[in-house]
C-alpha cells in the first residue's frame, strides 16, 4: 500500500508523535548538569573573591588605623601595643608580641605582648641566632614554623624553651623590624597554641605591621633627638643670654670704676654659691691647706689659664703679665658647666684689670703721699697752706698731732737670712696700705719705710688708743699689723708727738732722728719685733730724745709711790732712797731712817705692790735709782 511506505515528517529524527521521548530529554539533561557545575564553581570563586576582598579591606583598614596612630604618635607604648593587638586579630592568632634589639648586651628582649599569660615568657631575652626570634634578628629574614618545639631548624636553649613551653606556644611566625631596609631593630611575632601553617599572605601582612612598628620606633627616636636638640638649643640660648648678661655687668663695673667686691657679688648672683677674692698674702688665713691644696690649685690655674676644681671649690687665678695677683674662689659647686667655668675665668680677667687699675691709682696716690712726706722731712720752710692743700688731696689732716715712725723688717730668728728684696717690697706695700687707711703718709728713708701717722682720728678729739700713751700705742699697733702682713718680726721706733706738722713743717724733720734712735735702741735691747717710743725705754729715753723730759721720766718711774706718799703722808720714796743708799740692806736702812726694821720691810712690801714685783730686778733697780737721784736733784733745785 502506498500509504504504508510513506514516512511522517520527523519520523527519522524521532520527533514525531511516535518518537521516543527519552532520546532528546537525555541530551538536554546532560547539557543542564554541566551548566550547574559551572555555576557552582563560579559562585565559589565569587565567594572566595569577596572573602579575600573583605580580608584585604580589613587589613587595609588596620594598616590605615596604624598609620593614623603613627601620625599622632601620642605615646610609643600605645602605638606598639595597638600594632600587636591588630596583628593578633587579623592573623587570628592567640598571641602576638614584639622584641627589640639591645646593642649594648648583644641580644633581643621582650618589649610588648598581647595574649600572653606567662611572666617568664614576658621577661624572655634571646641571644642573636637563638630560637626563632634570635635567628630572625640575626638574619633579617622572616621565619615560620607550625610546630616550634619539634622544629630542628632553630637553636633551642633551656631559657627559650622554658618560656615558650610555659606560654604553650606551638606555631610561631616572626618577621624583622627593619630601618631603611637594612638595620634590624627587633622582631614582630604572631603565634598559636596549636599547629598551624602560616600562608604567604599572612606573612606579608605581618611584615607590613613590622614596617609600621619600625617607623614608629624610628620616629620616636627622631622626635627624642629633636626634643633633646631643642632643649640643647634652649640651653645654649639661655647660656648665651647669661654670658651676655655677665659680660654686660662686668663691663659696666669696669666702666663705672667698680671694685673687686662688686665683681664677687655679681658673680655670686649669676652662678650661685659663695664667691671671694683672696690676694696672695691672704691665703695663709685659710688654714693648713694654704701651703698645699690652695697653692697647688692656684698654680695649676695660673699655668693652664683656666679655672680648676679643688674639692667643692673652683679656683681661678688672677694674673697680670705673669704676675700672680690673687685668685677668685667659687664655693659650693662640685660641678660647673663649661659656660659657667668660662664666666668665672672672664671674671678673673676683669678682676686683674681692676687690681691693676687700683694698683696704678694707689701708686699715684702713694707718690703724692711720699713726695709730701719727703718735703716735710727735707724742707723746713714749706708754705703751711700749700702743705694743707696737698694733704687734703690724700685725705690727710696735718693740723692733727702726729708721730714719726721708723720701720724695719728683722730676721725671724738666729741663723736666718736677712730680708731680701721681695720681703722689703712686701713690707713697703703693707706700710703704704696702712698709711692710706690711717690717713697718714709714707716714704722711704735709710733703707726702710718711715710713716707719719695721726694720733687722733680725723674728725675726732680722741687719741688713737684712747689713753695718754698715744705714741706708744701707735708704735705697738703698727709693729703688730705690719708683722702680720709680712709674716715676720717688724720693729718700729716712734718719735715724741708732733703737734701740728703743717704749722711747724720743720718738726717732722726734727722728730725723725728720734724715731731712728728709738728703733736702734730696740734692736740693741733685743726687743726686735716690738714697737715703742722713747718713753717706753726708761732712762734710755732721756738719752734718745732731744726734749730731755726729766720730770716725765721720774713720773713714769716713781709715780705710784709719789702719789701714795702725797695722799697718805708716808715716806715710801725716802725709804726706797735709804734702801738703795745702804746697799739694799733693810737693817742699815732702818738706822738711816731711825725706824724699826719691820717698818722698813712693810714699806718695801708696799713699794713692790705699787711699782711691780720686778722693782728689784737689775734694769728696774737702775732706773729707780736714777729716778730717785733726779727727784732729789729737781727738788733741791726747786723743780
Amino acid at each position: 500500500m502506498a500509504s504504508a511506505a510513506t514516512r511522517l515528517p520527523g519520523a527519522d529524527s524521532g520527533t514525531g508523535p511516535g518518537a521516543d521521548p527519552g532520546a532528546g530529554s537525555g541530551a538536554r539533561a546532560g547539557g543542564g548538569v554541566s551548566a550547574a557545575e559551572r555555576g557552582k564553581q563560579l559562585a565559589l570563586r565569587i565567594r572566595a573573591e569577596l572573602e579575600a576582598r573583605r580580608r584585604r579591606e580589613a587589613e587595609l583598614t588596620a594598616l590605615f588605623e596604624t598609620v593614623h596612630d603613627l601620625a599622632g604618635l601620642r605615646d610609643l607604648d600605645d602605638v606598639l601595643q595597638a600594632i600587636v593587638q591588630r596583628a593578633r586579630r587579623l592573623l587570628s592568632t592567640e598571641v602576638a608580641y614584639m622584641t627589640l634589639n639591645d646593642p649594648e648586651r648583644g641580644d633581643t628582649y621582650m618589649r610588648v605582648t598581647e595574649g600572653s599569660v606567662s611572666a617568664r615568657f614576658q621577661q624572655l631575652r634571646l641571644g642573636m641566632g637563638e630560637g626563632l626570634g634570635g635567628l630572625v634578628a640575626q638574619t633579617a629574614r622572616p621565619y615560620a614554623t607550625q610546630n616550634y618545639p619539634r622544629d630542628a631548624r632553630f637553636q633551642h636553649t633551656d631559657a627559650i624553651d622554658s618560656g615558650v613551653g610555659e606560654e604553650g606556644l606551638i606555631a610561631i611566625l616572626g618577621v624583622p623590624l627593619l630601618l631603611g631596609g637594612r638595620e634590624v631593630i627587633g622582631v614582630l611575632y604572631a603565634a598559636d597554641r596549636r599547629e598551624r601553617v602560616f600562608e604567604p599572605e599572612q606573612i606579608a601582612l605581618l611584615r607590613s605591621f613590622a614596617a609600621h612598628a619600625a617607623v614608629a620606633l624610628d620616629n620616636t627616636r627622631l622626635l627624642s633627638e629633636t626634643t633633646q636638640a631643642l632643649a640643647g638649643l634652649r640651653a645654649v640660648n639661655e647660656t648665651i643670654r647669661r654670658a651676655s648678661d655677665v659680660h654686660d655687668r662686668l663691663t659696666e663695673l669696669v666702666l663705672r670704676g667698680g671694685g673687686v667686691d662688686d665683681v664677687t657679688r655679681a658673680l655670686a648672683e649669676v652662678l650661685g654659691g659663695r664667691v671671694e677674692f683672696g690676694e696672695r698674702a691672704e691665703f695663709a688665713e685659710h688654714g693648713e691647706r694654704a701651703d698645699t691644696a690652695w697653692t697647688s690649685a692656684i698654680e695649676r690655674s695660673r699655668r693652664d689659664g683656666h679655672a680648676v676644681r679643688e674639692d667643692g671649690t673652683w679656683v681661678a687665678a688672677v694674673t697680670a703679665g705673669g704676675e700672680l695677683l690673687g685668685a677668685l674662689l667659687l664655693h659650693g659647686h662640685a660641678e660647673l658647666a663649661p659656660v659657667d667655668q668660662r664666666t668665672l675665668e672672664r671674671a678673673a680677667m676683669v678682676t686683674s684689670l681692676l687690681q691693676l687699675a687700683r694698683r696704678s691709682a694707689g701708686e699715684a696716690e702713694q707718690r703724692v703721699r711720699g713726695e709730701l712726706l719727703d718735703d716735710l722731712l727735707d724742707a723746713a720752710h714749706r708754705d703751711p697752706h700749700l702743705l694743707r692743700d696737698r694733704a687734703a688731696r690724700v685725705n690727710a689732716d696735718l693740723d692733727l698731732p702726729h708721730t714719726v715712725l721708723a720701720v724695719r723688717l728683722d730676721p725671724s730668728g738666729q741663723g736666718t737670712q736677712p730680708p731680701d728684696e721681695v720681703d722689703r717690697q712686701r713690707l713697703w706695700s703693707a706700710a703704704t696700705h696702712l698709711a692710706a687707711t690711717r690717713h697718714g703718709l709714707a716714704a722711704t728713708r735709710d733703707g726702710g719705710p718711715v710713716l707719719l701717722l695721726p694720733l687722733r682720728r680725723p674728725g675726732s678729739g680722741r687719741t688713737v688708743d684712747g689713753g695718754d700713751g698715744a705714741v706708744s700705742g701707735t708704735a705697738r699697733q703698727v709693729a703688730a699689723e705690719l708683722g702680720r702682713a709680712v709674716g715676720g718680726p717688724v720693729t718700729v721706733g716712734a718719735s715724741a708727738p708732733v703737734p701740728s706738722p703743717a704749722a711747724r713743717p720743720g718738726s717732722v724733720a726734727a722728730a725723725y732722728p728720734e724715731a731712728r734712735r728709738c728703733l736702734e735702741a730696740l734692736s740693741l735691747l733685743g726687743r726686735s719685733g716690738e714697737g715703742a717710743a722713747a718713753e717706753d725705754l726708761g732712762f734710755l729715753g732721756l738719752l734718745l730724745t732731744d726734749a730731755r723730759d726729766v720730770a716725765g721720766f721720774v713720773r713714769r718711774t716713781l709715780g705710784p709711790a709719789l702719789d701714795y706718799d702725797e695722799r697718805r703722808g708716808t715716806e715710801l720714796v725716802a725709804t726706797l732712797d735709804a734702801y738703795f743708799a745702804s746697799g739694799a740692806s733693810p737693817v742699815r736702812a732702818k738706822e738711816m731712817l731711825h725706824v724699826h726694821v719691820n717698818t722698813v720691810a712693810q714699806r718695801l712690801e708696799r713699794v713692790g705692790r705699787l711699782l711691780g714685783d720686778d722693782w728689784q730686778e737689775p734694769h728696774r733697780a737702775l732706773e729707780i735709782q736714777l729716778a730717785l737721784r733726779l727727784h732729789r736733784l729737781t727738788g733741791a733745785l726747786g723743780g
